[in-house]
């Protein structure tokens, strides 16, 4: 569903929309983003893998074969979208249990823009949504999760297991990042407005689908 909204929106050149790419801008579906807790060495007992992203938009390129996402060093749009239809976010990962998925996407993306050389005071659209249908919103399906005193606190506890060896990090990089970036819950149904009829008739499909699935998309 990303991938068609992400799509029209390029396509229609729409600057009122909340995923309007900036002049030069690209989206991307299923990039991979890097952590600063990648493996320090084999057998490293905190680390984690790239994340997947559902959505990118911005200025970046991606290396082949696996997608993974750099900034261009003159980037000023930088937006990663979560998405969901009936699924709650992810609570964490093996070796960190409480880092969910909406700090762990913040989080890249201050190691992003660290990889290159960009301070966030530098773009001027800095985002990180998740996008799900408007029902799931008001049954407060994602709890407190995306926000900024959220995903600031999981950071710090996931920070403070390296015992120092990412405060830096965390001061330098994180928190200029969080000072700027947008956390938003937005809604299929407030992205789709003025799109096609097919792809709004498309949307109404996709929760049928889910919820004979049983909420699993």
């Amino acid at each position: 569903m990303l991938r068609l909204v992400l799509d029209w929106v390029a396509a229609e050149a729409r600057p009122d929309h909340p995923l309007s790419l900036a002049e030069g801008a690209r989206w991307s579906s299923e990039a991979l983003l890097p952590s600063t807790f990648l493996a320090r060495s084999r057998g490293d007992r905190l680390a984690e893998g790239w994340t997947n992203a559902d959505g990118c938009v911005g200025h970046f390129d991606q290396r082949p074969p696996r997608g993974d996402l750099s900034l261009q060093s003159d980037a000023t749009q930088f937006v990663v979208i979560e998405a969901k239809m009936s699924s709650a976010l992810s609570r964490g990962t093996t070796r960190a249990p409480d880092f969910d998925q909406a700090a762990r996407n913040v989080a890249c993306m201050a190691e992003v823009l660290q990889r290159a050389g960009r301070a966030p005071d530098a773009m001027s659209s800095l985002a990180f949504f998740v996008t799900a249908p408007q029902s799931q919103i008001d049954a407060e399906v994602f709890g407190e999760l995306v926000t900024k005193e959220s995903i600031r606190s999981k950071v710090v506890s996931r920070v403070a297991l390296y015992e120092g060896e990412r405060d830096e990090w965390r001061d330098d990089r994180f928190e200029p990042l969080l000072e700027r970036v947008r956390v938003e819950l937005l809604s299929w149904e407030s992205l789709l407005v003025g799109a096609p009829e097919a792809l709004t008739e498309f949307y109404a499909r996709c929760l049928k689908y889910n919820e004979r699935q049983g909420g699993r998309g």
